[in-house]
């Protein structure tokens, strides 16, 4: 029996961009000695990117089409798609040609005759991106990669494939806050990284705001680190010390030039600095606690609407 590629794409209002990841990527996939499958995941898209790919499943049996009844996220999208997947490989990538199809031979034979249970796109430079937007990453994943201990470098991103045993092992994880880079560090497996140059989307804008991106970093640290909960209190533990030092220099100050600093004045400086502080490290609690509300609940990661056969 010949051995299955099943490629993976999520796609939200990609309208622009479908028939020509179409065209690029099954061009490549042709020349692939294993037979292929292409499993779009269209998560909630409000364009005409769900009447594409019923057209392109209409004319290409190799098309697999499933459609949620929202929008779930990309996350969600990922692993619909990992679920209906039935490869021996499997290839997870966005439609907007950011992620070349071009490297796809070379995961291919790192994966198929390498050993490698994992060939993952390391991108190189970050080609349409503010520098603010840079930075950020960057410091995003080492502040990420300190407080998980994980390897998740600025640059390793979704696109990659993966063997069977190691998505089976991505599967068998059932909580409800998902973050795939951080599943896919954990899990292990050998993994190799292939650099590729980073460009500028095909067309369409990008679905990532600063602010997006900021509630993914933060969903990713508290999906795979309490440190922020043990940061609380060493940082209680200086602010004490320094109110401590506060008061005394204050007091030392008062007895040399008398009516210098009052009394009230520090303590109005003290309440407010530890009540805020308070506050900060309320929120970090209650959102860990939303977190395993969400996990309680049980609720499904994703709803489908429709899917082809």
């Amino acid at each position: 029996m010949d051995r299955l590629l099943s490629v993976v794409v999520s796609v939200y209002n990609e309208e622009k961009a479908l028939e020509d990841f179409y065209k690029e990527t099954t061009g490549i996939l042709k020349d692939i000695d294993w037979a292929y499958e292409l499993i779009f995941v269209n998560d909630g898209s409000s364009d005409q990117s769900l009447a594409i790919l019923e057209r392109l499943s209409a004319s290409d049996r190799a098309v697999k089409v499933v459609s949620f009844s929202r929008n779930f996220g990309h996350e969600a999208a990922m692993i619909a798609g990992l679920d209906y997947s039935s490869g021996d490989g499997i290839i997870c990538m966005d439609a907007d040609l950011q992620h070349p199809p071009t490297l796809l031979p070379e995961m291919y034979k790192v994966v198929s005759e390498e050993g490698y249970d994992c060939c993952g796109g390391l991108r190189c430079g970050r080609e349409g991106d503010s520098v603010l937007r840079g930075l950020f990453s960057k410091a995003f994943y080492k502040i990420s990669k300190g407080l998980t201990h994980m390897d998740m470098s600025d640059g390793h991103g979704d696109f990659r494939m993966m063997s069977r045993p190691m998505v089976d092992a991505i599967l068998d994880m059932k909580e409800y806050n998902r973050y795939m880079k951080g599943l896919f560090s954990f899990v292990g497996f050998d993994t190799k990284w292939i650099e590729y140059e980073s460009v500028e989307r095909a067309c369409g804008e990008t679905k990532w705001s600063l602010k997006s991106l900021f509630a993914y970093a933060f969903e990713g640290i508290l999906a795979f680190s309490t440190a922020p909960l043990k940061l609380a209190g060493l940082i209680g533990c200086l602010l004490f010390l320094a109110g401590v030092i506060f008061i005394s220099i204050n007091l030392i100050q008062s007895l040399w030039i008398p009516g210098a600093v009052s009394s009230f004045d520090i303590i109005i400086t003290v309440v407010l600095m530890l009540g805020s502080l308070q506050m900060l490290f309320l929120y970090i609690l209650g959102a860990y606690l939303s977190k395993d509300y969400l996990e309680n609940k049980k609720r499904p990661l994703y709803i489908v609407r429709e899917r082809s056969q």
